[in-house]
């Protein structure tokens, strides 16, 4: 049996798999997120994980407070302006995350088959037969026989650092379990996971909101990750908490999905965000190890057919120590790649890891190497007959203009677009070659000020697979009357000839909109 997925033009020569990948200045067209945190937020570190490939800072309220944050996001800036690299912004929520509260922060060892008891009370100091937690209804959601996970970071595959437990007697508001392995915890805090159990908790807590109308509002953030959606109601009633925000209205909305709920209504819910993250780590206690994979590829496959990011967490757990990742790891970067997601996340890896800048930098020529080979021409078929007839006026302009671009063997697309609507539609059908998308930035007013709109649209592609943005002089509309805008184009031009995807002779595909029509057309470079 053939596979659809990757079937290549011509036989891979095994001589070119020896040959080094060559430095480029778009490392892949996958992107990379990189959490900040403390082995990453100096303003030197910053520079590097951004010039190794980093197009998108997530900043994890999970833990340390908002003036951490704030020192770290200033360095961005600072590590932003020094670099000349673009970068968004995401803000990840808490959640309900349920956690185990050490206050004394001493190490804590777990034997197998000893009994551990988990308690509400919050004023007890943990011990090895005894964990506070921060969450008083647990009796209440479980039940003998259940299975509950406490660690860092959870299962990473190493036991040593993580525990799992099974639920033994339920004591009025304490939960006594047996413990299955053997494990140390580290650190103030950990996660507890209860699998396939609803925590009655609101998806977007009073401590979300806190932070989202404090330090994002007054960093004007660019993605929301949501952590624990469950329904799309979690979606609309984030975005309509954020349409009150002023700026934040603009922020766009990615759902985690970390367990069997929101999986079961992933439909709903991906019609309601504006892009997916789909957390590994979570979800792979949530559902049997073999299952994992069926819901990646199911969950990226919609995600593609909407035009809507896919991202994939949780892939070289083992580059937080070390500096190469294992083989397997490296094979399920390119899987992610090949299954079509348009983003890695990077979290332990580069929060806390070893090696914040090496990880990123290999992630990346994996991710290049992986491109080389995507079935760009399975996909592209795939993704219009899923559209089907008739197709909306953008859109049929969209897919025209990467079929065009395949077929003059076109270096770059370059689009002009003011919302990044028409950029995005152009990118989810995976053009081989870089989108250049010059957004041009509109002028509107409140009645009170005059604010141009752009900067968030531009950077909020940088999630987006293909998708690289130059946000141009406002002077330049977006809709011009003559044929062409000669002056933006000439920037979008040199911005492509200094980044090495443009050369003499080289055909370049470009669409715009023209009045009110869109058009695709195709220029031949000269010297």
């Amino acid at each position: 049996m053939h596979s659809t997925n990757l079937l290549l033009e011509e036989p891979i020569r095994m001589a070119s798999i020896l040959e080094p990948s060559k430095p480029t200045f778009f490392p892949a067209m996958t992107k990379i997120v990189g959490t900040l945190g403390p082995k990453s937020r100096s303003v030197e570190i910053i520079s590097c994980c951004l010039k190794a490939g980093m197009s998108v800072a997530r900043f994890d309220f999970s833990w340390g407070d908002a003036e951490f944050h704030q020192e770290t996001l200033e360095n961005l800036k600072a590590a932003i302006k020094s670099s000349k690299k673009l970068c968004a912004v995401m803000l990840d929520t808490g959640g309900p995350e349920l956690q185990v509260v050490n206050k004394s922060e001493n190490p804590i060892s777990l034997q197998a088959d000893s009994l551990v008891v988990l308690t509400p009370d919050q004023d007890k100091e943990a011990t090895s037969n005894l964990l506070p937690i921060n969450f008083s209804g647990l009796s209440k959601s479980v039940k003998n026989g259940d299975t509950i996970f406490i660690g860092q970071y959870l299962f990473t595959g190493s036991e040593t650092t993580s525990v799992w437990l099974e639920v033994t007697e339920v004591k009025g508001e304490d939960v006594i379990c047996l413990i299955k392995n053997s494990a140390t915890l580290a650190g103030p805090l950990y996660t507890l996971h209860v699998s396939q159990i609803r925590i009655d908790l609101p998806t977007l807590t009073d401590k979300d909101k806190k932070v989202i109308s404090t330090w994002a509002f007054r960093n004007k953030i660019d993605i929301l990750s949501l952590s624990y959606t469950r329904h799309a109601e979690d979606v609309r009633h984030a975005r309509e908490f954020l349409s009150k925000l002023g700026d934040l209205n603009q922020t766009q909305i990615f759902a985690k999905i970390e367990n069997v709920e929101g999986m079961a209504n992933f439909d709903e819910i991906l019609r309601e965000a504006d892009g997916i993250i789909l957390s590994r780590g979570n979800l792979g206690i949530d559902l049997p190890p073999e299952k994992v994979f069926l819901f990646q590829k199911a969950a990226v496959h919609k995600c593609n057919m909407a035009g809507k990011p896919a991202v994939v967490t949780r892939v070289v757990d083992s580059m937080t120590d070390n500096l190469r990742p294992t083989r397997a790891e490296a094979t399920d970067v390119a899987n992610a790649v090949l299954d079509g997601s348009d983003a890695i996340l990077l979290g332990a890896e580069t929060l806390r890891g070893l090696y914040p800048v090496e990880t990123i930098s290999i992630v990346g020529k994996i991710c290049a190497e992986a491109e080389k080979v995507y079935n760009q021409d399975v996909y592209f078929k795939r993704a219009v007959k899923y559209v089907g007839e008739p197709m909306t006026h953008l859109e049929s302009i969209a897919s025209s203009a990467v079929r065009a671009a395949i077929k003059v063997k076109a270096s770059v697309i370059i689009c002009f677009t003011s919302s990044g609507r028409a950029a995005r539609l152009i990118a989810k059908y995976r053009p081989p070659m870089p989108v250049l998308s010059v957004v041009i930035p509109r002028l509107k007013t409140n009645q009170l000020r005059w604010t141009f709109s752009g900067a968030f649209q531009a950077r909020q592609s940088l999630i987006v697979r293909g998708l690289f943005p130059i946000l141009a002089d406002p002077r330049h509309p977006a809709e011009s009357t003559n044929a062409t805008d000669e002056s933006v184009l000439k920037v979008a031009l040199d911005h492509g000839k200094t980044a090495g995807v443009i050369k003499p002779h080289d055909r370049v595909v470009v669409f715009q909109k023209v009045g009110d029509s869109s058009v695709v057309k195709i220029i031949e470079l000269e010297n």
